[in-house]
């Protein structure tokens, strides 16, 4: 899939208005992402051939490429020193870990693979799990320890429109 990687815009709506980003704390705007990046596969389900499902799979990667470096670079580590469970962490990285193996995978599939919608729905089920346990376990022990949200929000959702905008310098959105 990796030939087709400056084929349409991949940048969403939440994207586009990246300004309003600035005012959600970290778990707000981790939170949006989950829920971006679900409707993605979710709409995946839907779409019929192997092209519009190739675009379909590069946003999906793009979205969770994104989305985990900010959590690596900024969040976790703020988090790691603030819970009483660094475990959580630990567990998250390793998740993420598994799913840029997959994403890797995706990325370098040609077009009409037989194995897509299978590394997809995979990479789903896997990114679904790793929702349920942040927002379930994780999201609660950071509002338990007092943490600044806010002020990391507006740290990650700086990082993450720094990442958008080199992308785009890039050719990998448009």
């Amino acid at each position: 899939m990796a030939a087709n990687r400056k084929g349409p815009s991949r940048r969403s709506a939440n994207q586009e208005q990246q300004g309003q980003q600035d005012t959600f704390s970290a778990t707000e705007l981790l939170k949006e992402d989950h829920r971006e990046v679900q409707a993605f596969f979710e709409e995946y389900e839907n779409v019929e051939g192997d092209a519009e499902k190739e675009t379909l799979a590069l946003k999906i990667c793009l979205a969770l490429q994104v989305h985990a470096q900010i959590e690596e670079e900024i969040f976790y580590p703020e988090v790691r020193k603030a819970i009483s469970k660094p475990e959580l962490i630990d567990e998250a990285i390793v998740e993420h870990a598994a799913a840029k193996q997959l994403i890797a995978e995706i990325e370098a599939m040609e077009v009409g693979d037989s194995m897509g919608d299978a590394k997809v729905k995979v990479l789903g089920e896997q990114i679904t799990h790793h929702v349920e346990e942040e927002e379930g376990e994780l999201f609660p022990a950071v509002e338990a320890a007092g943490l600044d949200v806010n002020a990391l929000g507006q740290r990650m959702s700086a990082r993450k429109a720094e990442l958008l905008k080199q992308l785009a310098e890039e050719g990998e959105i448009r």
